[in-house]
């Protein structure tokens, strides 16, 4: 484990968890990297946050209210954002909105653009406001001819056998954000921050290390 000491020396790390989660998702990445360095939030609606928004958002709605949480009630500075699917999403609109804030990007099972199954997005719909509200908003996201406007440093993390955003999507940012690390994690689908935590913290600290 990173010692605490030594951690809060270094870029803050912020978790956005994906659809449907909350931060707990991140809790063995927390416990890795040490709560002075590691902050997993949660979204509105999701966890112990109350929920601010209406029924329906986009991923930008969500990158704005990270970015409050972030440098308004954390008070962070040039913090790494790392992000799981939805919230690798809103971390590449944030390296979009907020570039000059920011100290680098983790984007582990997420792509460019997001479609959504017509079932899952049914099933959703049924189940929760919150849980559908977060796959419309991967459902209506797509920044693929943006990713060369991103110069922050990224990692991209995906697990080789993930069906929701295979490798392809992966592949196909790192081809196109300049300078960015590909992480291919066998053993693991689209939970791999959960799946395979630490052959996942093993990737962030190498890249870390290199930063």
């Amino acid at each position: 484990m990173v010692s605490e000491a030594h951690a809060s020396l270094q870029s803050p790390l912020v978790f956005i968890h994906g659809s449907g989660e909350s931060s707990q998702v991140w809790r063995l990445q927390v416990a890795h990297f040490g709560t002075s360095r590691a902050f997993a939030i949660d979204l509105p609606g999701h966890g112990e946050r109350a929920d601010t928004l209406p029924p329906q958002v986009s991923v930008l709605d969500y990158a704005r209210v990270a970015h409050e949480i972030i440098f308004q009630e954390l008070h962070l500075n040039a913090p790494i954002i790392a992000g799981h699917s939805l919230g690798g999403a809103i971390a590449l609109t944030m390296a979009l909105e907020y570039a000059s804030e920011l100290g680098g990007l983790i984007l582990i099972g997420t792509g460019a653009r997001l479609r959504v199954l017509p079932a899952i997005l049914e099933e959703a719909q049924r189940a929760s406001v919150v849980t559908y509200r977060d796959w419309a908003a991967c459902n209506n996201f797509d920044i693929m001819n943006r990713l060369n406007e991103i110069r922050l440093p990224a990692l991209i993390i995906c697990g080789a056998d993930d069906r929701y955003t295979p490798v392809k999507y992966s592949q196909y940012m790192h081809d196109r954000i300049g300078g960015s690390t590909l992480s291919i994690i066998p053993g693991a689908g689209h939970d791999v921050q959960m799946e395979q935590p630490e052959r996942v913290n093993q990737a962030i600290d190498e890249w870390l290390a290199r930063q």
